[in-house]
C-alpha cells in the first residue's frame, strides 16, 4: 500500500511541477528542457531535430506496444512461459 502511494505521490509532483513547460519556452509540444540541459540542441538544423523527435517518437511507440504485448500475455497467464530468465 504504501508503494501505490508514493507512486501516485511522485507522478501527481511530476505532472503539476516539473514536466511541463514552466516559462512557455519550448519549441514544440513535448520540450520540457525549461533552459537547462540543452547539450547543442539549439545550434542544430530543423532536419536533425525534427529527425531525432521522430526516432524518440516512434521508440516510445515502440515500448507502448511491447508493454501492451506483456498486458496481454499476462491476461492470457502465460507470461511465465514467455519470460523464462526472470525467477
Amino acid at each position: 500500500r504504501a508503494n501505490v502511494i508514493w507512486t501516485i505521490f511522485t507522478i501527481v509532483i511530476l505532472e503539476t511541477a516539473l514536466v511541463k513547460d514552466a516559462y512557455g519556452w519550448a519549441e514544440f509540444p513535448g520540450d520540457y528542457r525549461n533552459g537547462v540541459g540543452n547539450s547543442g540542441w539549439d545550434r542544430r538544423s530543423d532536419a536533425y531535430k525534427q529527425n531525432e523527435r521522430a526516432k524518440e517518437l516512434n521508440n516510445g511507440r515502440a515500448a507502448m506496444m511491447g508493454i501492451l504485448g506483456l498486458v496481454v500475455h499476462e491476461s492470457l497467464g502465460n507470461v511465465d512461459t514467455l519470460l523464462t530468465f526472470i525467477k
